[in-house]
């Protein structure tokens, strides 16, 4: 049984699509915007495993491809995500990638292309990926890095899919879905939310995510206050400063 997953602008199509012609896929948007949850939902329409790798600067090649363990006195190969990924047919997933160090996005470009393989330089040996293989990657735009922080010869290797926030009939029945929350109670939340993200403020990044919401609306389900499940689940994630989160406030009291 697959996961609830709401389709928005044919990504279901395309990713079937590159899933058919073995093309890698990126998906590029906001934090919260439904981008892991639609992998995950994809695996399991295709029916393939999926390994998650969450990329960061102190990630090194041996943790994602492998490394030699000794155990009871034998060295032995442990196979890392990448591998066992590729040897498993699975969708594998490279969260916020342009986190990644510049040597692991080097490594890649071969799996990537037309060659779909890896090289293990530890063993010396290269792995193909079987054709139910499938590389996702993923990153948000106005992190750290952002665009900048991939080279075009790894762009190029891609099929790009933006992502942004659901149109708000939609994410009303996405957040609904997701925690049980009504309808009519899950709509304030949702205009509320679209009121912050048109604030352009470089201080609180992309401002009240999807995710955030369906965390609003099942504190509320529990019978918190909408007020008070608001400003925990949602404004108080945005920034640590006291002077904005008083402003968020006073308009979270205005208008839940």
């Amino acid at each position: 049984m697959s996961s609830f997953y709401l389709e928005i602008r044919q990504e279901k199509k395309i990713f079937e699509a590159a899933f058919k012609q073995k093309i890698p896929l990126m998906l590029v948007g906001p934090t919260g915007c439904g981008k892991s949850r639609f992998v995950e939902h994809m695996a399991k329409v295709f029916n393939r495993p999926l390994f998650t790798v969450v990329c960061n600067d102190e990630t090194s090649t041996t943790d994602l491809l492998g490394r030699y363990l000794i155990k009871g006195g034998e060295t032995i190969w442990q196979d890392g995500p990448v591998l066992s990924a590729i040897l498993a047919g699975a969708v594998l997933y490279l969260d916020e990638v342009v986190e990644a160090r510049e040597d692991i996005i080097v490594i890649l470009h071969s799996l990537s292309d037309h060659r779909r393989e890896i090289f293990i330089d530890k063993k010396n040996t290269s792995t193909k990926a079987p054709d139910e293989f499938m590389l996702v990657a993923s990153y948000n735009p106005l992190g750290k890095k952002g665009l900048k922080g991939l080279r075009d010869s790894t762009r190029q290797r891609f099929v790009t899919l933006d992502f942004s926030y659901p149109p708000f009939e939609k994410e009303v029945e996405i957040v609904s879905s997701e925690s049980g929350l009504e309808k009519n109670k899950v709509a304030p939340l949702i205009k509320l939310a679209e009121k912050f993200r048109g604030i352009k403020d470089q201080n609180y990044g992309d401002g009240v995510s999807t995710r955030s919401l369906i965390s609003t609306a099942k504190l509320i389900g529990e019978g918190i206050h909408p007020r008070m499940a608001f400003k925990i689940a949602a404004v108080n994630c945005l920034s640590d400063e006291a002077e904005f989160k008083s402003a968020f406030g006073d308009l979270v009291d205005i208008s839940l």
